[in-house]
């Protein structure tokens, strides 16, 4: 048993458990009371109790707070079929939380006020790996998939920065990292997916098969079916990663440079951020390389015409596993300080090319490093042509920048998360007068209004997606956009 079940074991000795729901007081129930009705049998329990529902009422953001009623663990896929059915008939809302707490919800996306949260960290195995894919249940997190696959030299084609997040999180938002470029977002290696839809069916769907709900769950934002299960696509990679840093002290040659590489191909990963520097702002190049012992790359062949910096460029080299994982240890201490737990108004941004470099100035002018409470600042480049999920919006250009300000409140005060809020509110009117789009997992209040304006042209496609698959709109109702 692995040390994530222990953990849920001992948590769930102590908790209150429902068996019965009571249509009157809208509330759940120890024990079948008069007028309550009985739960469907589960592998799993729902929780009632206070710390369960506190836990749920929070996410990364620690912004928003939310209660739900109950806390679904589930024991099964069963389990979910069923409870969305029964939440269904008794006019309940639900949604999935994929591990309580990971990053991809800032601003209380995956909660549900007076409805059921799914705890989808207790659905975690890894059912199958061959040569080209692996069938893993949706709580599985990138990094044990990982541990998983490289023994066979394989690994997913695109991975997040922070692989302890999970599959079913980022394949409902779209999971984006430096290898996007080359192989587009995850949402675009998955194969098939087992989901939950909101009329509490259990489907089964592909490019080949129910496209519709395939194309509508992927970066679908839990609108339209619980991802239970997922085929990830794998690809051959080398053991060694030699990563290549460099400051550039011009936006400009930094952001062509950046476009350079993610056409001519030379870099297996394609990054960069952007760094406080004598009171102003440089921009840091961060590309990688991957490669077998005794093969090492071509370090002059790889760095030429690049204008970067001299003097400021590092090399390190490292197992694959270790440069996949190499914000661990940076969270492990962020976590022994206390400062993971602080508020995180992030904002994440995808941004035309076309005037990329003018709206970069523009929000680094009004942006200080007290701002980001030490937060950092991701800029990079992919191009569009590898994306093919619908609902994933990005700029209508061929290439998009990331423009991410991933910051920390620092001093975590209500005042301060505010101010953070509506600074990143004007942001997002800036950056849809230039045509660019949120990555939507953000500290930013959107109206319903603004999100017909996210999904434009693709409005229609959405809102008659929602009706097919969950036309009683009972899941994830956090995200505000009906």
């Amino acid at each position: 048993m692995t040390s994530r079940a222990l953990s849920r074991r001992t948590l769930l000795q102590g908790a209150l458990v429902a068996v019965a729901f009571n249509p009157a007081s809208r509330s759940w129930a120890a024990t079948l009371e008069p007028g309550a009705v009985a739960l469907p049998p589960l592998d799993g329990q729902l929780l009632m109790d206070a710390a369960s529902l506190t836990a749920a009422s929070d996410d990364f953001g620690h912004i928003i707070h939310r209660t739900p009623w109950a806390v679904l663990v589930p024991g099964s896929v069963d389990d979910i079929v069923a409870m969305v059915r029964f939440t269904r008939r008794q006019g309940l809302k639900i949604a999935a939380a994929r591990g309580l707490g990971e990053s991809h919800s800032a601003y209380g996306q995956s909660q549900v006020p007076g409805g059921i949260v799914i705890d989808m960290s207790a659905l975690s195995t890894i059912h199958d790996i061959n040569a080209s894919s692996a069938w893993v249940d949706a709580g599985v997190r990138w990094h044990e998939l990982l541990q998983a696959t490289l023994p066979s030299g394989r690994s997913p084609p695109t991975l997040t920065d922070y692989i302890e997040l999970s599959i079913g999180g980022t394949l409902s938002v779209g999971g984006i990292g430096g290898q996007v470029f080359r192989s587009g977002l995850q949402v675009d290696n998955v194969l098939e997916m087992d989901v939950v839809t909101g009329e509490g069916e259990l489907v089964r769907c592909s490019r080949s098969r129910e496209r519709p709900l395939f194309d509508a769950v992927r970066a679908g934002l839990g609108q339209f079916g619980i991802i239970v299960r997922a085929r990830v696509r794998l690809v051959e990679v080398p053991p060694s990663a030699r990563t290549y840093t460099a400051l550039y002290s011009d936006l400009r040659r930094f952001m062509a440079d950046q476009r350079r590489l993610i056409e001519d191909g030379r870099f297996d990963y394609v990054e960069g951020a952007v760094v406080p520097s004598n009171g102003g702002w440089a921009y840091q190049l961060e590309v990688v390389k991957y490669f077998t012992p005794g093969r090492e790359p071509n370090d002059a062949r790889l760095l030429a015409g690049l204008g970067f910096q001299p003097g400021t460029l590092q090399t390190r080299d490292s197992s694959y596993f270790d440069f996949a994982n190499r914000l661990a240890p940076l969270i492990e201490l962020l976590k022994q300080l206390g400062v993971w737990e602080f508020p995180h108004p992030w904002m994440d941004m995808f941004v035309p090319a076309r005037c990329a470099e003018e709206f970069v100035q523009e929000v680094l002018s009004q942006t200080t490093v007290e701002d980001m409470g030490q937060g950092p600042i991701l800029l990079y480049p992919f191009r569009t042509s590898e994306l093919t999920a619908p609902f994933l919006r990005t700029p209508n250009d061929r290439h998009v920048f990331l423009f991410s300000l991933l910051r920390t409140a620092i001093p975590p005060t209500p005042e301060n998360v505010a101010s953070l809020v509506a600074k990143n509110r004007a942001i997002f009117e800036r950056l849809t007068a230039i045509g660019g789009k949120l990555y939507p997992v953000d500290a930013v209040p959107l109206s319903p209004a603004d999100w017909r304006r996210h999904f434009h042209p693709y409005w229609e496609r959405f809102e008659h997606a929602k009706r097919r698959f969950d036309p009683a709109r009972i899941l994830t109702p956090g995200q505000n956009i009906f």
